[in-house]
C-alpha cells in the first residue's frame, strides 16, 4: 500500500492516505441527509474529484446532499467496493473541490457542513430560497467569488466579513435592509452588487473598500450617498439607478477614476459638475427632474461618449455642447426643448434622440430620418445663415498665419469660433459678437487680455492643451467669462488646485495678481 500512495516521483500524499487509515478530524458531522445515489450521480462526483469543480445547478434540490459536503472527506464508494484504480484514477491524489455551483434549486438553508470545503474559491448559490447563511461561512478563507443573488436574505452574517480574499460578491435581488458591520474589512473586494434590495443608507465606512472597481446600488431606497464615497480611488463603475436620490454629494465629482455613472430614475433637480472626472465615458441621468444644462456641467467631460438626459425638464441645450468632442450618443428625448444650437451638427454623433420635444426649428420628417440627417440639417443652417458662396470668398475670408481660410460672416452669425491656430489673429478681437471661442489642442502661445476684455459678449474661452507659458493676470478682468478652460498648458500658475475650483475662482486669482 505504501507504493500505491506515491503521487509523483519521490512524493507521498499522506493527507488523503490517512483517511484510509482512520477517521478524518472533520468527519464528526452527521452523515445523514439527501440520498446521493438518487440526487447526485456518482459519475459527477468522480469527475469533480479530478477537476475540483462540481455543478449541481437546476436539480430541484431542497437540501445539499451530505456526499457533496464530504466529497473531500469520505473515501469514494468505488474504493469501498475494492475496485481497482488506474494511474489516472487514484482518488487519494485527486484535487480538493474549489468550485461549487448549486444555483437554481429549492434550497432554504445551508448547514455548517459548509466548512468541510475549505479549499473553495467559488461558491454559486444564486436563485434559491435562502433566508440566511451559516456562520461556518467564515471558514472559507480561500473564497474569491460568492454569488448569493436572487434569494430571500434579510441580513448578512457578520462572519462574511472574515472572507478577506473575496473579490466578487453578488447580493442582488434579496431583501437586505442594511449592510453588516465590518463590511469594510473586505479590502480586496473589486465587484459588489447590492442592487434590488431594500437598503435606505450606505455606511460611510464603505469608503474603505479601496479595491472596489464596480459598485451597483441600483433599485434600492437610497435618499443620499455618503460624501466619503470619493475615497474609492479605483472605482470605475457606479450604478445608483432607481433610487430616491435628490442630490449628489459634490465630493463625487472628485472621483478621478470614474468611467461610468448611472443616476437614472431618481429625483435629481440639478446636474452636478464633474471637475475631476476626466475619464468619465458614460453619464446616464435620464428620468429625473433636471431643468437646466449649463456650460459648467459640460466643460470637464473631455472623454464622454454617452450622455443620457432623456425624460427630464430641459428647456434648452447650450452652445457649449460642442465641447464634448468625443460624444457618440446623446439622448435628449422627452424634454421641453424647443430649439437646438446649430453647432450640435458639428459633433460626430452616432446616435441622437430628440423625440418627445416641442422642437419648432426642425421638421418632424427630418427627425424621423435619423441622426445623420438631423446633423446634416443643423450644419446646413450654419451655412444658410451666411452670405452667398461668392460673397464669402471675396469679402469675408481672411488668411491666417497657418494659411487657413476662415469665413468671418459665419463666425459672426454663429457667435462661435472653433478652428485651428498657432496664434489668435487680430481680426478676431474685433468680432464683438463672439460668445464662444474653442481653440483647444493648438499651439497658441499668448492672448491679449486688454483686447479680449473688449469682447463683452464672450462667455466661453477654451484654451486647453496649447503652448501658454503664462496667463496674463489682466485676463481676470474679463468678468463676463462663465467658462475659462486652461488645463494642459505649460504655465506654472495658476496651479491645478485653482483650475479645479472653476472659472470664477480662476478669474479672482488672476485679478489678485494684477500689479498695483
Amino acid at each position: 500500500m505504501g507504493g500505491a500512495a506515491v503521487s509523483g516521483p519521490g512524493t507521498l500524499n499522506m493527507s488523503r492516505m490517512k483517511r484510509m487509515a482512520g477517521p478524518d478530524p472533520r468527519a464528526g458531522f452527521k452523515a445523514g441527509g439527501t440520498d446521493c445515489s438518487t440526487s447526485v450521480p456518482q459519475g459527477l462526483l468522480k469527475a469533480a474529484r479530478k477537476s475540483g469543480q462540481l455543478n449541481l445547478s437546476g436539480r430541484n434540490l431542497s437540501e445539499v446532499p451530505q456526499c457533496v459536503w464530504r466529497i473531500n472527506v469520505d473515501i469514494p464508494e468505488e474504493a469501498n467496493q475494492n475496485l481497482s484504480f488506474g494511474a489516472t484514477e487514484r482518488w487519494w491524489e485527486q484535487t480538493d473541490l474549489t468550485k461549487l455551483i448549486i444555483s437554481n434549486n429549492k434550497l432554504q438553508s445551508l448547514t455548517d457542513d459548509l466548512r468541510l470545503l475549505p479549499a473553495l474559491t467559488v461558491l454559486d448559490i444564486h436563485d434559491n430560497q435562502l433566508t440566511s447563511l451559516p456562520s461556518a461561512i467564515r471558514e472559507l478563507a480561500n473564497l474569491q467569488k460568492l454569488n448569493i443573488s436572487h434569494n430571500k436574505l434579510k441580513i448578512l452574517p457578520e462572519e462574511i466579513t472574515n472572507l478577506r480574499n473575496l473579490k466578487w460578491l453578488y447580493l442582488q435581488h434579496n431583501e437586505l435592509i442594511c449592510i453588516s458591520e465590518g463590511f469594510e474589512q473586505l479590502s480586496n473586494l473589486e465587484d459588489l452588487d447590492l442592487s434590488n434590495n431594500r437598503l435606505t443608507t450606505v455606511p460611510a465606512s464603505f469608503s474603505s473598500l479601496s479595491s472596489l472597481v464596480r459598485l451597483n446600488l441600483s433599485s434600492n431606497q437610497l435618499k443620499s450617498l455618503p460624501a466619503e464615497i470619493n475615497r474609492m480611488k479605483r472605482l470605475k463603475h457606479l450604478d445608483c439607478n432607481s433610487n430616491l436620490l435628490e442630490t449628489i454629494p459634490p465630493e463625487l465629482a472628485g472621483m478621478e477614476s470614474l468611467e461610468m455613472l448611472y443616476l437614472r430614475r431618481n429625483k435629481l433637480r440639478f446636474l452636478p459638475e464633474f471637475p475631476s472626472c476626466s475619464l468619465l465615458k458614460e453619464l446616464h441621468i435620464g428620468e429625473n427632474q433636471i431643468e437646466m444644462l449649463e456650460a459648467e456641467h459640460l466643460k470637464h467631460l473631455n472623454s464622454i461618449l454617452v450622455l443620457d438626459l432623456r425624460d427630464n425638464k430641459l428647456k434648452s441645450v447650450p452652445d457649449e455642447i460642442i465641447l464634448l468632442h468625443s460624444l457618440e450618443r446623446l439622448d435628449l428625448s422627452n424634454n421641453d426643448i424647443s430649439s437646438l444650437p446649430y453647432s450640435l451638427g458639428n459633433l460626430r454623433l452616432k446616435f441622437l434622440a430628440l423625440e418627445g420635444n416641442p422642437l419648432r426649428t426642425i421638421r418632424r420628417e427630418i427627425i424621423n430620418k435619423g441622426t445623420q440627417e438631423v446633423l446634416k440639417y443643423l450644419r446646413s443652417k450654419i451655412k444658410d445663415d451666411g452670405p452667398s458662396q461668392r460673397d464669402s470668398a471675396t469679402e469675408t475670408a481672411m488668411t491666417l498665419p497657418s494659411e487657413s481660410r476662415v469665413n468671418v460672416h459665419a463666425i459672426i452669425t454663429l457667435k462661435m469660433l472653433d478652428y485651428r491656430f498657432k496664434m489668435l489673429p487680430e481680426v478676431l478681437y474685433r468680432i464683438f459678437t463672439l460668445e464662444t471661442i474653442l481653440i483647444s489642442n493648438n499651439q497658441v502661445g499668448s492672448v491679449d487680455p486688454q483686447k479680449m476684455k473688449m469682447m463683452e459678449n464672450l462667455t466661453t474661452l477654451d484654451l486647453q492643451n496649447n503652448d501658454l507659458l503664462q496667463i496674463p493676470p489682466e485676463l481676470g478682468n474679463c468678468v463676463n467669462l462663465r467658462t475659462l478652460l486652461l488645463d494642459g498648458n505649460p504655465f506654472r500658475v495658476p496651479r491645478a488646485a485653482i483650475l479645479m475650483k472653476g472659472t470664477a475662482a480662476i478669474l479672482e486669482y488672476l485679478r489678485d495678481r494684477i500689479p498695483t
